[in-house]
């Protein structure tokens, strides 16, 4: 019996200073981030694309801690709990230019939608560019 009193004195002195350690936190809001991820030509679905988050600080600095995810076959990824504040997202996939920009995370729920395009054919100088003026100066190598 005095076994069981001390024991339930302590838990119940241990639930007490963890409520009140607790109760001084302040609680961050978090927020649910649904991203889709789509070509850009047709809005088929891109899969396998990955999708990481960076904090952005006060200065617009991209933070160490990221996160990465990678979209299912529909092109689709998800992740609840996300902090409130300014967040950069960065979308990679094979074959498609890098998309990068940066959101203010302030609602319970936020849905992105990523419309990736193909990379620009390189730009020489050794081709012909219709709609160009030629200067004089400007022949082709020899």
């Amino acid at each position: 019996m005095r076994i069981s009193v001390r024991i339930c004195a302590i838990v119940l002195t241990l639930a007490g200073i963890a409520q009140f350690g607790f109760a001084g936190k302040k609680r961050v809001p978090l927020a649910n981030m649904n991203f889709l991820v789509v070509r850009d030509e047709n809005d088929k679905p891109v899969r396998n694309a990955a999708v990481v988050m960076h904090p952005v600080d006060e200065d617009g600095k991209q933070q160490k801690n990221g996160l990465e995810l990678k979209t299912d076959a529909e092109g689709k990824a998800s992740f609840d709990g996300v902090p409130y504040g300014k967040l950069r997202i960065q979308v990679l996939a094979q074959g498609f230019q890098t998309y990068g920009e940066d959101f203010d995370v302030d609602k319970p729920s936020l849905d992105v939608t990523v419309k990736m395009k193909r990379p620009a054919r390189q730009y020489s100088i050794y081709e012909e560019h219709p709609g160009e003026q030629r200067k004089p100066e400007d022949k082709k190598p020899q």
